[in-house]
């Protein structure tokens, strides 16, 4: 299992846009989030031990942070030609079996991935209301087999701050995971 860094993508970098299909088959457009104070854009995928090891905590993040006004999105960059359970079908599954209740997209063309310089799965992007990049950073100090248990404790400092109208502390460490899965000549 390679670990891969986030690129830390400079702060102040206003929010690429996007138009991607949600698992379900209906588009999600960055502009539907319009309003929100905030929005978290994450990338994952299904089979990535990194993401399976955080889901759980990813699923209760959204659970306790969609009520307070925070717009969170999901997208998979991965190539399913290679990595098949990534596509759509392992996606359903994944939202099944941990209920994540944010949208889930696929980004086919890896465009998106590319727009916001994502380099791992998962890797956090949360924007504040005027959709500049305030933290790009890890979940927490949590990783597979280091027996810290997931608490979303980084991200959740940092999504606290922001709705309270702060800007998270600069001190930022970057998310690891597994490399986005690019497709041949990318």
């Amino acid at each position: 299992m390679a670990a891969t860094p986030s690129t830390m993508l400079e702060l102040g970098t206003l929010m690429p846009p996007f138009r991607l299909p949600e698992i379900h088959g209906d588009f999600v457009s960055s502009s539907q989030f319009d309003g929100a104070p905030a929005v978290l854009v994450v990338f994952i995928c299904p089979h990535c031990p990194f993401v399976r090891h955080i889901r759980s905590e990813l699923a209760r993040f959204g659970q306790d942070y969609q009520p307070k006004g925070l717009a969170i999105i999901a997208i998979n960059s991965n190539d399913t030609v290679a990595f098949p359970q990534d596509g759509v079908e392992g996606m359903q599954q994944e939202v099944r079996a941990v209920g994540y209740t944010f949208p889930y997209v696929r980004d086919d063309s890896q465009e998106v991935a590319k727009a916001y310089r994502a380099a791992c799965t998962p890797d956090f992007f949360l924007f504040d209301g005027r959709r500049k990049l305030v933290y790009r950073g890890q979940l927490d100090s949590s990783r597979p087999g280091n027996g810290v248990p997931p608490s979303g404790s980084d991200l959740r400092a940092a999504a606290d701050a922001v709705l309270a109208g702060r800007l998270p502390s600069a001190d930022q460490k970057p998310s690891i995971g597994c490399n986005i899965k690019w497709k041949a000549g990318v």
